[in-house]
């Protein structure tokens, strides 16, 4: 069996009724693992555990509100009962939620996209971590951003929050290696995902002249990044923890 392969394990994929946590749930389930899709909107996940069964894997929807510690331990709880263990948890929702400078957000709009971005993954691994500590190992993957790395002028609360995944990421490595469980972080830019295509916030993908523009030069898919959380999650990674890995267009280096 490759070293690459999933099978037999069970995955949590948290904001995974859209976009790359969608692609992240796909690429899990086509790796082998048994996949549990959690978001907020029970048809969008229905739509993508049935993609999944489609496939001939096996899938489970939870409607769940990550920033809410009741339902995230009934997620957790819901998996155990199905597959009877959590060898990976994702922990992909998230969102920048207001466009706004600091001095135009509120207090509230704040605490949500802290709640949303940063909260959820402490409540998700915890809850995760513990199953995981008597299993005697078990993955943690966070999707932080670029933002989480540089700065965020347009939606400092996002940036704030996902440079908190990235210590958290950190410190939960570092607590919990001896349990052998795994805490990776990945940390995307700009993603060429179906709803930014549709906003038109994607650069062109020729030049002035007409000519297509080099792949590392174009925003990554969200292929990328599944294809990237897989690896994460196998046991070809099985030595790298506490790391934090960005994925994004070499022009994204110099902004």
């Amino acid at each position: 069996m490759s070293k690459f392969d999933l099978h037999d394990k069970v995955a949590i994929v948290t904001g995974g009724a859209g976009g790359i946590g969608t692609c992240i749930a796909m690429e899990c389930a086509k790796a082998g693992a048994k996949v549990v899709v959690a978001a907020r909107s029970q048809e969008r996940l229905e739509k993508v555990a049935a993609e999944i069964k489609n496939l001939g894997g096996e899938s489970l929807a939870l409607p769940t509100d990550v920033t809410v510690p009741d339902q995230v331990d009934n997620m957790v709880q819901q998996t155990l009962d199905t597959f009877g263990r959590v060898d990976i948890m994702i922990n992909n929702a998230g969102g920048a939620m207001h466009i706004k400078k600091a001095e135009e957000l509120s207090f509230d709009e704040w605490n949500a996209g802290i709640a949303l971005n940063l909260t959820s993954v402490f409540l998700c691994s915890v809850a995760a971590g513990k199953v995981m500590m008597q299993q005697k190992g078990g993955k943690i993957i966070n999707i932080s951003s670029v933002a989480g790395i540089k700065y965020s002028p347009d939606f400092p609360h996002y940036g704030a929050a996902k440079a908190g995944v990235i210590n958290l990421t950190k410190t939960l490595a570092s607590d919990w290696g001896r349990h052998n469980i795994q805490v990776n972080c990945v940390a995307p830019g700009l993603t060429a995902t179906k709803m930014l295509t549709r906003l038109g916030w994607l650069p062109p993908d020729t030049d002035e002249d007409g000519n297509p523009v080099p792949p590392l030069q174009f925003p990554h898919g969200p292929e990328h990044v599944a294809n990237l959380v897989v690896f994460l999650a196998s046991e070809a990674s099985d030595h790298i923890t506490g790391e934090t890995i960005p994925i994004r267009a070499l022009l994204e280096f110099d902004r």
